[in-house]
């Protein structure tokens, strides 16, 4: 162990005392060892121990009589009972009291060293709470629930809150035109960052999604913030900024575009152009996949010296939409008119476990996509982390999915639980083909975020496929007291109309009859279960899947959906619990 800590071992046993010694101090711990409860507590009195040692079983007299004593002279005391496999139910009453750990008689040093290190680690977790408390003023600041602890903070009281709203601001300032106070926001909320995201577990497996995301809404800001820049004149400045970001960050199209910019506003128009190509090579060389249409644009403007590159900021960056079909082109049925428009672009491509099939499926493809999608077939080792690479990599906004096999049992299959837990945009999962006809798009709404992100899709899919969009809610129950959804269907239809400008018709129906009320839908889009990874896609969902309809599986990420503001792109939304 690291910590060097104080041991007192009560034993009338002088081997045992010499056992826990042996064992212990090769660990850095200081031990002393004693026979008797008196001559444990006078010990007590002189002086503080992290750790005690004892022996249920103390000659004459019962170890029990002496821990509470030893509990009260010492509060915080961790304290191990000895005891013999026969009198387990001893050292259950000594925990009862106040033990916090038990070792059976005959033990090994490896157990003695477990149960010392358990309990010592115990210990300093918990001074490290008081701690802690101490510095934020407030007691009741951390709160313990099984199997830790939770921190109940005031609003803004946590770094992300506070750098969330003041990024959201500077976007709507941007948005105004008002980059001056854009970029000053923008600064402010980059300050508040200290190093890389949860660098103390970024190595933990339970880490690795929040670390990316929290790394993407940073990445995102930062970008936000060199565009204000940009409105600014700072081009000069920011260039050397920019080629560390983009060596750093190779794959992100807006940063190559941004340092493009900078560049050629600067008087150098031949590294601009060396800076696109040195784009295109990457993103060939690594993904097989031409640059975005609006990074194309911007070196053709720039071999043209248009007057326009002189004035404002680079274009919006597209909104991409990336689908990953499997066997079949169904996921291009929808994916190709979500990506439609001049605002929008379709990225296809296909993940292989045989090189010798990269020709033919990217043939397969370009003759399947739109003239304009852009295709990449390519092996990979790592299924769900090169779907993640490509999301974060052109700055995808959707990300469509085939489902695997399984999606309805009781667990998520790992690989789509990896992509759902690492994605930086919103991930669709699309169970069988959409059907021609049907009453439109139908969604069962709860109100719960991914249930958001579906009716964001989901007007979209109506709009591109010119049909009624339906939002399902349940009826009352007068049995529990339980009021109809009405309420709730009328502030999304009303929010959707503002945003999307499409109306939205509701249906209520009954809990139990939810799947035969969107059985004569187009297509069903609904939000995942909030605790998909316990219970999976949730057992209303699995109800819609098993009668075969078609159903898009929506999990919100903390990029927008297809529809949402700019202003909200750095929204971070995790949840530990799942």
């Amino acid at each position: 162990m690291d910590t060097t800590y104080s041991v007192l071992i009560v034993d009338d046993d002088v081997g045992i005392r010499q056992s826990v010694r042996l064992c212990l101090e090769p660990e850095g711990a200081r031990v002393l060892g004693v026979g008797t409860s008196a001559g444990a507590l006078e010990i007590l009195e002189r002086g503080s121990f992290d750790l005690v040692f004892l022996d249920l079983w103390l000659g004459s007299e019962s170890g029990l009589t002496v821990l509470p004593e030893i509990l009260r002279r010492q509060p915080g005391i961790g304290v191990i009972v000895i005891t013999a496999f026969a009198s387990f139910e001893t050292a259950v009453e000594a925990m009862k009291l106040g033990a916090v750990d038990y070792l059976p008689k005959p033990f090994t040093p490896q157990q003695v060293r477990h149960a010392a290190r358990r309990v010592v680690a115990a210990n300093v977790l918990q001074r490290q709470i008081s701690e802690l408390r101490k510095t934020l003023g407030s007691p009741s600041a951390i709160g313990t629930r099984a199997p830790g602890y939770v921190i109940h903070l005031e609003p803004e009281q946590l770094d992300l809150d506070h750098f969330e709203r003041l990024s959201g601001d500077a976007g709507r300032a941007l948005h105004r035109g008002e980059a001056r106070v854009a970029a000053d926001l923008l600064h402010e909320a980059l300050g508040l960052w200290r190093g890389e995201p949860l660098a103390d577990v970024a190595g933990e497996p339970f880490a690795a999604a929040a670390v990316q995301r929290l790394t993407e809404i940073r990445l995102f800001a930062l970008e936000l913030r060199i565009e204000a820049e940009l409105a600014l004149g700072r081009h000069l400045e920011l260039i050397p900024e920019l080629e560390e970001l983009v060596a750093a960050e190779p794959l992100r199209e807006r940063l190559r575009a941004q340092l493009m910019l900078a560049l050629y506003r600067s008087g150098r128009q031949a590294e601009a152009l060396d800076a696109y190509r040195a784009a295109r090579e990457t993103l060939v060389g690594e993904l097989g996949i031409e640059p975005t249409p609006a990074l194309r644009r911007l070196e053709r403007a720039i071999l043209a010296q248009e007057p326009s590159l002189d004035l404002g900021m680079a274009d919006e960056p597209l909104r991409t939409v990336l689908a990953i079909p499997s066997n079949t082109s169904a996921l291009l049925t929808i994916a190709a008119p979500l990506a439609e428009g001049a605002a929008s672009e379709l990225i296809v491509a296909s993940l292989l476990t045989n090189e010798a099939e990269v020709e033919r499926a990217t043939i397969e493809l370009a003759r399947d996509s739109p003239p304009d999608a852009r295709v990449a077939a390519f092996t990979s080792g790592d299924h769900a982390a090169d779907v993640v690479r490509l999301a974060s990599a052109y700055d995808v906004e959707l990300l469509l999915l085939d489902a695997p096999p399984g999606l309805d049992n009781d667990r998520l299959p790992a690989a789509l639980a990896a992509v759902l837990d690492r994605s930086p945009a919103d991930v669709a999962v699309l169970t069988t083909p959409v059907r021609a006809g049907g009453e439109g798009v139908f969604v069962p709404f709860g109100g719960n975020e991914h249930d958001w992100a579906a009716l964001e899709l989901a007007a979209r899919l109506a709009l591109a496929l010119s049909v009624p969009l339906r939002l399902a809610g349940t009826t009352a129950d007068f049995a529990t007291g339980r009021r109809d959804a009405s309420r709730l269907l009328a502030d999304a239809s009303l929010a959707v109309k503002r945003v999307a400008g499409v109306t939205a018709v509701p249906l209520l129906a009954d809990p139990r009859a939810l799947t035969e009320a969107v059985r004569d839908a187009t297509v069903v889009v609904v939000g995942i279960s909030p605790r998909w990874r316990l219970e999976g896609i949730g057992n209303v969902r699995r109800a819609i899947v098993a009668a075969g309809l078609p159903v898009l599986i929506v999990r919100r990420g903390p990029r927008p959906g297809p529809l949402a503001p700019d202003e909200t792109r750095t929204r971070f939304t995790w949840s530990v619990a799942g």
